[in-house]
């Protein structure tokens, strides 16, 4: 007992982390908007944050190994500190930019103390409770990140500070945990391009998440916007997405499990690619048709969207040896920061250029290009005769390919 509730102290903090940093995903949108910036500069600034995330990545682990857990904790969670109260020093988009560099390598380095810890101190026994928990917490964290939308006022130098107020949060209940601090983690040589190697398709999959992923969450407050909501209505919108992402991933891994899981994850590339152009072609005109519509498309959005790279991750994991399962994450995290990183700009210029319809035209064309991959791969090669059990991958760090493996290890050996 003592056990799990110690850990639900780290579960706290991170939640409280992705509260802090999470929110300003949507929020710089919003107050980007009321401060002039054009639709180019917002999809820049959202950019910034998965450059930081992707740094934080590839040097969180080395950090951690140097300074141990908690004190890099503390550290990364500076970084979120300074990266928020520096928005209201200066608003310019290239500052601020910079700016969510630093909120990118504090999430990603926070989420490495903690995977890692998780990695270190949860027995096989409470394991898989342990992994259930911190997947609650994940989503808990972006529900009440979108949910802060609706109180906080844009550009306001007072919401900046309350967003920075609850990232020092995070510092409490991590600096309270019973939990004695693990050892220091091994570091592994980092391989980028093991991802494509080993399943070319599922890099181009997580690439269409990350694509999917941080246009909308970047650029669909400016389309919320332009539906004249109000900020409570987008943060409805906003987190109804990704309760359709959390609801959709049980019967997700069912057929993942009992399907080829390339067939699987081509059905829902069309699904999203059905959603996406019948709002963006103009088909369906959310304006004429109100809120409950604009928020069951959220909803379906999140359905056909947010499973992309837990099945992509899946169908790489079934063609990679176990002693490679650590480095394929880590570079299936980094094409998917890749495609986070382009994304958002690329969003941003279309919609400067013929409106904020154009964001939901950008992710379909991601898509399709996917569904037409999908297909040739299919032909070129055969279906895994190994296939590992689907589970939910947070696009978080490497480190939780660890806890998946260990969890997934030992469901095997139950079994025998």
């Amino acid at each position: 007992m003592q056990l799990i509730i110690s850990l639900s102290a780290l579960l706290l903090s991170v939640m409280l982390v992705q509260m802090g940093i999470g929110a300003l995903r949507p929020f710089d949108s919003i107050s980007g908007a009321v401060l002039g910036f054009t639709s180019v500069d917002i999809g820049l600034v959202a950019s910034g944050h998965f450059v930081g995330f992707l740094v934080g990545c590839l040097i969180g682990p080395k950090l951690v190994f140097r300074a141990g857990h908690s004190r890099a904790f503390a550290i990364f969670t500076a970084c979120g500190v300074i990266s928020i109260i520096a928005h209201t020093i200066y608003a310019d988009a290239y500052y601020w930019t910079i700016a969510r560099i630093f909120g990118g390598f504090a999430v990603a380095g926070c989420y490495t103390v903690i995977e890692s810890w998780l990695q270190a101190k949860a027995r096989n026994k409470i394991r898989a409770r342990v992994f259930s928990i911190y997947r609650i917490s994940d989503f808990a964290g972006q529900i009440l990140a979108n949910s802060l939308i609706g109180v906080l006022t844009p550009a306001s130098y007072i919401s900046y500070n309350m967003l920075a107020m609850i990232m020092c949060l995070a510092l409490i209940p991590l600096a309270f945990t019973l939990s004695k601090e693990p050892a220091l983690p091994k570091t592994n040589i980092f391989q980028p391009f093991i991802a494509y190697k080993v399943s070319p398709l599922a890099t181009l999959g997580v690439v269409v998440a990350g694509v999917s992923s941080a246009a909308f969450g970047s650029i669909a407050p400016l389309f919320a916007k332009d539906l004249n909501m109000s900020y409570m209505e987008m943060s409805y919108f906003l987190t109804t997405a990704v309760v359709g992402g959390i609801v959709v991933h049980p019967p997700a891994g069912f057929l993942a499990d009992h399907l080829d899981r390339r067939l699987v994850l081509m059905v829902f590339s069309v699904l999203s690619t059905i959603v996406c152009l019948a709002i963006g072609s103009g088909i369906v005109d959310l304006a004429a048709h109100g809120y409950s519509a604009q928020l069951l498309f959220a909803f379906l959005f999140g359905i056909s969207t947010f499973p992309i790279y837990s099945l992509s991750a899946a169908h790489a994991n079934d063609f990679a040896p176990p002693n490679q399962i650590l480095n394929l994450s880590a570079s299936l995290i980094f094409f998917y920061a890749l495609g986070a990183i382009i994304s958002p700009i690329i969003a941003g210029f279309l919609i400067g250029m013929q409106g904020t319809l154009y964001l939901f035209i950008h992710i379909s064309m991601a898509h399709i290009v996917l569904i037409i991959f999908t297909i040739a791969r299919s032909i070129a090669r055969p279906v895994s005769k190994d296939d590992k059990p689907y589970v939910y991958y947070p696009r978080t760090t490497m480190f939780i390919a660890n806890i998946i493996r260990v969890r997934n290890l030992k469901g095997k050996r139950d079994k025998h």
